[in-house]
């Protein structure tokens, strides 16, 4: 028995009310409390037998009358505010965002360490990898507790840190940006408002299946679910908002008149995303099937991934071709408003398929990101047959943006749904980082020199 009365029992099993309810109460058989107890509701709640005390000693079993007499008691006649932006809440509402936090914090639980974080990140990630303590960065894998798990961000892990993780018998996180990422580049060190943790493995290697993919191939969705997802895109839209970018509404014109207008996003080659499978292995490639695909009459516009412009990362393609297979090479508009003005994309894994899609383009796909093969896109990629179901725009947004990534509020520094981070960057919210000044500027210089190198 849980034992929380005034006056305990010997030998039952004290409830200091100081200490998580939901583990002791996963175990106990009973409990027992005073008559005007709280905690009460989350005994009833968990469906455990309560036993309640009152004032003079005398007990009996609680029943339905119980339950709404402490409902009346602890959950009416109070004022519930959001911790976002102070507005009224009901109290299924604050009920619903602590079930959430709570889900979270008990997800980061088996996190016996955590690798590969560059420090500019962790004043971001931290509070989405919280479990009640401190998240325990670098701590050394040897003695490993069973069940525990190591949450790394795989392609910044050191050569010593890769060898622990390969030789550790443990489950692996697999930690990488969210879909919604932040007003900035990585390469600039703004760092990640969004991030996905995928136990499964990352969403971007189609060969073995990632939690995003179970989500689509298994899940179900509620109505309520779907009308989030649809007004989130409405949100998004609105909003000018893409991976790295926000509040570019403005219109671009079409250059190309009135030819069918197709844009060709390029990556970074040796990005994972590329890397993993299932995708070409370079964007020169990318532009010629592109090109071949949509015909001489097609005004193609590429555009090189920003970290590629900037020098940091490889996939730059020499002047001479670009201009043999694109009619412009468009270095300066934001992604979203040159996706609202162009009939159709042609990526190889790009979430700007994912944004086409959002924003009603038809997507033509040569790789196999997370949101090929659902019926949505004309696949040219090797789509693995695992995939079979057929989903809507509304099921793959509740996915993709409201069930798979982790979102923090960069005004509270709270964990928050994703609607909060998209009304935050749609309003030009400013990131929560570290003074990173200097290191921009070296890493820009370097960039330039990188770049003069490879042309």
């Amino acid at each position: 028995m849980l034992d929380g009365a005034k006056v305990p029992r010997p030998g039952a099993l004290l409830w200091e009310p100081t200490l998580d309810p939901w583990p002791l109460l996963d175990s106990a058989g009973s409990a027992r409390l005073s008559v005007d107890d709280p905690r009460g509701l989350l005994v009833l709640a968990a469906g455990v037998p309560l036993t309640l005390v009152a004032d003079g000693g005398a007990e009996r079993d609680a029943d339905d009358g119980d339950a709404e007499r402490l409902l009346a008691a602890h959950l009416t006649g109070w004022c519930w505010r959001s911790p976002f932006d102070g507005g009224a809440m009901t109290a299924l509402d604050a009920i619903t965002l602590c079930g959430t936090w709570r889900r979270l914090i008990d997800a980061n639980r088996r996190i016996h360490s955590v690798m590969g974080i560059a420090y500019w990140k962790k004043p971001t990630v931290s509070p989405l990898l919280w479990a009640g303590a401190r998240v325990p960065y670098g701590r050394t894998l040897i003695d490993l507790p069973e069940g525990s798990a190591v949450a790394i961000w795989r392609a910044r892990l050191s050569r010593p840190q890769a060898r622990a993780v390969e030789q550790a018998e443990a489950s692996i996180f697999e930690i990488e940006d969210g879909f919604i990422r932040s007003s900035g580049l990585g390469a600039d060190c703004v760092p990640p408002l969004s991030i996905i943790v995928d136990e499964d493995g990352p969403h971007f290697a189609p060969g073995n299946p990632s939690g995003i993919e179970r989500l689509l191939e298994e899940g179900d969705f509620s109505p309520d679910l779907l009308a989030r997802a649809r007004a989130l895109r409405k949100s998004i839209i609105a909003g000018g908002l893409s991976k790295y970018e926000t509040g570019a509404v403005a219109e671009v014109a079409r250059p190309g008149g009135e030819r069918r207008h197709v844009l060709v996003p390029g990556q970074v080659e040796d990005d994972r995303a590329v890397t993993s499978g299932g995708a070409l292995a370079s964007n020169l490639e990318l532009l010629r099937r592109a090109r071949a695909e949509a015909g001489p009459e097609a005004y193609l516009i590429y555009k090189p991934h920003p970290d590629v412009l900037a020098g940091h990362r490889r996939g730059l393609i020499a002047p001479d071709e670009m201009v043999a297979l694109a009619d412009r090479v468009e270095t300066t508009s934001p992604m979203a408003p040159l996706i609202a003005m162009v009939d159709e994309l042609h990526v190889n894994s790009s979430l700007a398929g994912f944004e086409a899609l959002m924003r009603g383009k038809q997507v033509t796909v040569h790789g196999v990101p997370f949101y090929a093969g659902w019926g949505l896109t004309i696949d040219r990629g090797h789509v693995p047959p695992r995939r079979t179901r057929r989903r809507t725009l509304d099921e793959l947004i509740a996915a993709a943006l409201l069930l798979y990534p982790r979102y923090l509020d960069p005004v509270t520094g709270l964990p928050c749904p994703a609607e909060v981070l998209v009304e935050r960057l749609a309003d030009g919210a400013p990131n929560l980082s570290p003074n990173a000044t200097a290191v921009v500027a070296v890493r820009r210089a370097m960039g330039r020199i990188r770049r003069t190198f490879r042309a």
